[in-house]
């Protein structure tokens, strides 16, 4: 009984652990993203299984009943379309629920995008930040480069291809012009990684047109001799497109360590130079 967190193939079918076939073809209930999508995987792998669809859309109606069977002693696989569930899924607020009321949580550890870009970068691996999708918005896109900036490991991003050009420019303005690596249709036939300077990346993808299928981009790590005045700087800078000056040198200040009352000067400075 209980809930099985299980990965699922990014690309080939064939590519679940026997570990993940067996809880699926034993879970009295399959809960999934897409019960198509996921019933093609069960029936090449020739598992019969009860389908019940759980996505960001019906999560919060969904979830109670997921919690009844589940505390009613059954058995429930939670997977997503591609890879581990709960990276960029609602899936933690069942496992928050289960957690609350007893219930047991297991995860069948599995295929990983993030995972899998970070090992094919070749970018430092033994520290990372996955850092899930960046807003559509540009300016909150650069707000949240500019909390990273000064994060001493490699960065993880989900992005989607139309948005792709344009986010690896807002990368270079504000992270620097960083090795980094693009990765797409990770696993599948047509996979590709493209590894440069964030401003070569961008021009290509400027040039070329968004990319198909699904993208992850992984940044090399901030250095710690390149976080200094310049990346504090940049990092204030964007953060006082969107915010007041007092929660920009908040926000800087939680994402570099340095003493929020040093933040603070520094941005009141850059801010009353910025005055005509």
């Amino acid at each position: 009984m209980g809930l099985y967190l299980v990965a699922t193939p990014i690309g080939h079918a064939d590519d679940i652990t026997l570990r993940a076939l067996d809880v699926l073809r034993r879970a009295d209930l399959v809960a999934c993203e897409d019960t198509r999508h996921s019933g093609r995987l069960l029936q090449r792998h020739g598992i019969r299984a009860r389908l019940f669809a759980y996505h960001e859309h019906n999560a919060e109606s969904a979830r109670p009943a997921l919690l009844r069977r589940l505390a009613a002693g059954g058995a429930v696989a939670l997977i997503s379309d591609a890879g581990t569930p709960l990276i960029s899924d609602p899936g933690y607020k069942l496992v928050r629920a289960c957690i609350d009321q007893a219930i047991p949580v297991t995860a069948i550890p599995g295929p990983s995008a993030p995972v899998a870009a970070l090992l094919l970068s070749g970018l430092p691996s033994e520290r990372f930040l996955f850092a899930g999708f960046l807003s559509a918005k540009r300016a909150e896109r650069r707000a949240t480069l500019g909390e990273l900036a000064a994060v001493p490991a490699s960065l993880v991003f989900f992005e989607s291809p139309g948005r792709l050009a344009d986010s690896l420019a807002d990368m270079r303005d504000i992270l620097g012009d960083r090795p980094a690596a693009v990765a797409r249709e990770l696993t599948k036939l047509f996979e590709e990684v493209r590894r440069d300077r964030l401003a070569l990346l961008a021009e290509a993808y400027a040039a070329s047109g968004p990319p198909k299928g699904e993208v992850t981009v992984v940044v090399g790590r901030a250095e710690p001799d390149r976080v200094q005045a310049i990346d504090l700087d940049r990092a204030l800078m964007v953060a006082l497109e969107s915010q007041s000056l007092r929660d920009a040198a908040a926000t800087v200040a939680a994402a570099t360590g340095l003493p929020r009352r040093q933040v603070y000067a520094r941005a009141l400075a850059l801010a009353q130079s910025a005055k005509p």
